[in-house]
């Protein structure tokens, strides 16, 4: 058996016979990632043993562990062997990239997560550096320079802080420019999802850093990268200052509520935080369980009594009567863009979008009104769920409100689509439902989605 085999195959008497079977040995880290998630789980009121749940505990581990390798990787391991030599900045004369030697690349997409309450968050990475020591670096290197600190809990000052340093004392150009255009969910709470029907989906906030040439705000440099960005349609206003976007960034310091949370899910937090690389005593980190606990308690598990702005399920009046009514009397009525937010079940990272319902209406009585239908789009938002259960129990609750003639689409953007190793940024997913007429009837579907804005909601 060879080297690569040995630790790896495993062999064991079952029943008096020899089986031979490779072994999943998993890391510590990776153990206790899971115990703790079992915890948060149990937390939620959720059977960890059912379907769909069993093995999420596997999988928020991997999620996380692949999220945050940057704990495990070294920049110097990335950028030794990757210098080549070129002319570049000497007394004031440079070469490399052209007049002045600024080499910049743009639109680079990253991930991170936040280090306040550990959701993910996007990034638009935008770095330049000016060569010096006749000597450039592999472009593909600024990328993965970036994404080793990307993929370490974060704020996105000190990403760009970090990036900017690392890069400065890996390849020692004359300067470097790091602008980081960041993307935060701004999930509400239950409540306030309620009320607040301008809710916004996303926090938004553009932060710099800049070494050597670039460390002077006003210097030359700064203008030059700029202006390589914008005539490319990228836009950025650099005055956004490292402290106000730390003020403004991540919703949960200003969103949660005073109180206490669910010890034994602060404890399981801090553990996943220990066994990810970071420390938890960590000054940024010492709030981020208890803030997370207060977030995830939004989807516990919980049987909701649903009367809704007055009608109980299945008893709408003005619809009970539905059989009396000639279909010639009807017409497809719509109610477009309802937002929602939920968790993905399989890994506990956050999915959100809007909501598109179409169903039939008696010409003369007035539409359901949108206030219900949002309502129960959050009812069964605010839980463990996938998007196709999701769509079709919007869909179920809806007809049981109207009389059976119902059709949903959803479409949402998940995090688990940029997280994971996946990273497939701007990716949405939409899922439909029918029942009643819009089953059989392919011109009743046509109508509604004919209905759907073109247009791609705010937050999607």
């Amino acid at each position: 058996m060879g080297a690569l085999d040995e630790g790896h195959f495993n062999v064991e008497l079952q029943n008096g016979v020899k089986l031979g079977g490779f072994v999943d040995e998993e890391e510590p880290e990776s153990v206790a990632i899971e115990e703790a998630v079992k915890v948060l789980l149990q937390g939620l009121d959720e059977d960890i043993n059912r379907e769909g749940i069993r093995k999420t505990p596997l999988r928020v581990s991997k999620a996380l562990r692949e999220g945050t390798r940057g704990y495990r990787q070294k920049v110097k391991d990335i950028v030794q062997g990757a210098l080549f030599p070129e002319a570049g900045l000497e007394s004031g004369v440079g070469h490399a990239g052209g007049a002045g030697g600024l080499v910049i690349v743009r639109d680079l997409d990253l991930f991170s997560y936040c280090e306040s309450c550990l959701l993910p968050f996007q990034i638009k990475c935008h770095v330049g550096y000016v060569p010096s020591g006749k000597q450039v670096v592999g472009l593909s290197k600024l990328c993965r320079v970036a994404d080793v600190f990307a993929k370490r809990l974060q704020n996105p000052q000190r990403l760009a802080d970090e990036v900017c340093s690392a890069l400065q004392h890996g390849i020692k150009p004359t300067g470097v420019a790091v602008i980081l255009q960041c993307s935060h969910i701004h999930f509400p709470n239950f409540e306030s999802a309620f009320f607040d029907s301008n809710h916004q989906g996303l926090i938004k906030v553009l932060v710099t850093s800049g070494s050597g040439v670039f460390e002077n705000a006003n210097a030359d440099f700064w203008g030059d990268f700029l202006s390589l960005l914008k005539f490319r349609g990228i836009d950025v206003e650099k005055n956004c200052s490292g402290d106000s976007a730390d003020l403004c960034w991540c919703p949960s310091q200003s969103f949660s509520k005073p109180g206490s949370a669910n010890s034994g899910m602060v404890v399981a937090v801090s553990s996943i935080l220990q066994s990810l690389g970071d420390d938890p005593s960590r000054t940024e980190l010492v709030g981020t369980p208890t803030r997370f606990v207060k977030w995830l308690m939004n989807f516990k598990n919980c049987n909701l009594e649903m009367k809704l702005n007055g009608f109980a399920l299945g008893r709408m009046d003005p619809f009970k009567s539905n059989e009396d009514v000639t279909h010639t009397n009807e017409e497809i009525c719509s109610e477009l863009n309802m937002s929602f937010w939920s968790l993905c079940e399989h890994h506990l990272l956050p999915f959100h979008g809007v909501v598109h319902i179409g169903y039939y209406c008696a010409r003369g009585v007035n539409p359901l009104g949108k206030s219900l239908l949002q309502s129960v789009v959050h009812f069964h938002g605010f839980k463990l769920q996938v998007q196709e259960r999701l769509t079709r129990q919007i869909a179920e609750t809806v007809s049981s409100i109207l009389g059976g003639d119902v059709m949903v689409v959803v479409e949402a953007n998940h995090t688990c689509m940029i997280s994971r190793g996946i990273e497939k940024f701007g990716s949405s997913t939409a899922t439909i439902a029918v029942l009643g007429r819009f089953s059989t009837d392919p011109a009743a579907r046509a109508i509604f989605l004919r209905s759907i804005p073109t247009s791609k909601p705010t937050g999607l």
